[in-house]
């Protein structure tokens, strides 16, 4: 095919086939581009005719792509998001007015503690924006990005996409979060007698605390572990349960009745909470904007960026 032949495409065509790449699914498909079953059903008859392949078969309730399908998808998603990226630059982006949608990606603590002070902002700077949140911890945010799911993440950041670029927003400082009545802040020995909870979105009961006892020739009881940070006030409550937390999520949380935070008497890493987006968004306004207002209410304005190799 040459470039003349490229007017018998409709790039609406593509956007449909590219969606159904991801969803797999009709409904899905037409709630992600408010299109109705019958308009998505026609786009892929079109689809199929355009590509002379079936493209995708049902199975088990799942539309399976076609070896010809996922070859294409290969080739085609590049150009699409080079033709969004080409198309933002002709349109100025005002938050005060804009309507945009954001499709971001957040580990839970910073959706529970740092995301509510990010909100009261947007509605301030952006009425008219919507953001929309998925959950994304160090595993998952690689294949968000990578996807195109998300065009931005906050997270502890591994292993990303080549063309992913990052930024390190605050360090991740570990607190003791308790909801004891005993006075005074606890020593090591009680630290290690206390039951714990940890939080892991894999189920994990071992963590950079366990190793950091381990050097010490000490342990500890790990008695459950909850895959979110909310859960975690009314499982401390009237308990001699101890949590470690990031600091963010022991200020947010010391400030309800009877949580209590404090350092913890033992030296543990530091990591990084980080900002990951898509090298397809980097020069977009919008994104370049949202960015913005995730280092300044998210971060704490220590300039260390980094690009991904």
């Amino acid at each position: 095919m040459n470039r003349n032949d490229l007017r018998r495409a409709d790039l609406n065509l593509l956007v449909v086939f590219e969606t159904m790449m991801r969803e797999r699914n009709v409904t899905r498909a037409g709630e992600r581009l408010f299109l109705g079953q019958t308009t998505i059903s026609s786009a892929l008859g079109r689809l199929r005719a355009l590509f002379n392949d079936p493209l995708f078969i049902r199975t088990a309730g799942v539309m399976e792509p076609t070896a010809r399908a996922v070859e294409i998808h290969a080739r085609l998603a590049p150009a699409l998001e080079g033709i969004a990226e080409a198309l933002s630059f002709t349109q100025a982006f005002d938050p005060l007015t804009s309507d945009a949608s954001f499709h971001v990606g957040l580990s839970d603590d910073v959706e529970y503690a740092l995301l509510p002070r990010l909100m009261r902002q947007l509605r301030d700077e952006a009425p008219n924006v919507t953001l929309v949140v998925r959950r994304a911890d160090r595993w998952q945010l690689p294949q968000l990005l990578s996807a195109g799911e998300i065009s931005l993440g906050v997270s502890l950041a591994q292993d990303l996409p080549a063309s992913t670029h990052c930024r390190s927003l605050r360090p991740m400082q570990p607190m003791l979060l308790r909801a004891d009545s005993a006075a005074g802040p606890l020593d090591l020995d009680a630290f290690c007698r206390r039951p714990h909870v940890v939080v892991s979105s894999m189920g994990n009961v071992i963590d950079d605390v366990d190793h950091a006892l381990g050097l010490a020739g000490r342990r500890r009881k790990v008695v459950l572990a909850v895959p979110q940070f909310s859960a975690l006030p009314a499982l401390l409550a009237g308990s001699d349960m101890l949590t470690m937390v990031p600091d963010y999520v022991a200020q947010a949380m010391a400030q309800l009745e009877g949580m209590r935070a404090e350092v913890v008497p033992l030296d543990l890493p530091t990591p990084d909470l980080s900002m990951a987006w898509r090298g397809a968004s980097h020069n977009d306004p919008r994104e370049r904007w949202l960015r913005s207002r995730f280092c300044r209410y998210v971060g704490t304005q220590v300039e260390r960026a980094a690009v991904a190799a």
